[in-house]
């Protein structure tokens, strides 16, 4: 920060950089994960989660999924709704409490998935992660971890 720079200037930017970097990214990455595989950058996200999440299972519950996923309960709702019309996932009750569903990976789903990962993976380098230094990623990974332990 300059020294003739207010703080509060400083946050403005700040923020205003934080969300440019978001749309900007968000946007080429999706623009380019539909053209490639059909799917949306939120399908992806629901899909990616539920892999990583429930490993070989490819099933866990809604409430662990909108968790993690830190999304609002009724939008996490829709997109599954949306995603299950398109039988990449299905949602069943819980088998060991009935309270709640569980949401499952379609072999659909695992297909869609598979088949986007690279060109995801390419999106992500060509907009983001190629674009930035070792130093510069570490810093990204630091800040997203100082926020993500405030949870």
């Amino acid at each position: 920060m300059s020294p003739t720079r207010r703080p509060e200037i400083a946050a403005q930017e700040a923020w205003r950089a934080y969300r440019r970097l978001q749309l900007l990214v968000d946007a080429e990455v999706a623009r380019d994960l539909e053209r490639a595989s059909g799917l949306s950058l939120p399908d992806h996200e629901v899909l990616a989660a539920v892999v990583e999440m429930a490993g070989g299972e490819h099933c866990i519950r809604v409430g662990r999924l909108t968790a993690r996923m830190g999304w609002a309960h009724a939008r996490l709702s829709r997109q599954l709704g949306r995603m299950e019309r398109r039988g990449l996932i299905a949602r069943e009750p819980c088998e060991l409490d009935g309270r709640g569903d569980d949401v499952l990976l379609t072999d659909a789903g695992r297909d869609a998935y598979e088949r986007a990962a690279p060109a995801h993976a390419a999106s992500v380098e060509r907009h983001l992660t190629g674009l930035l230094t070792p130093e510069q990623l570490d810093v990204l990974i630091g800040i997203e971890q100082t926020i993500a332990d405030r949870r």
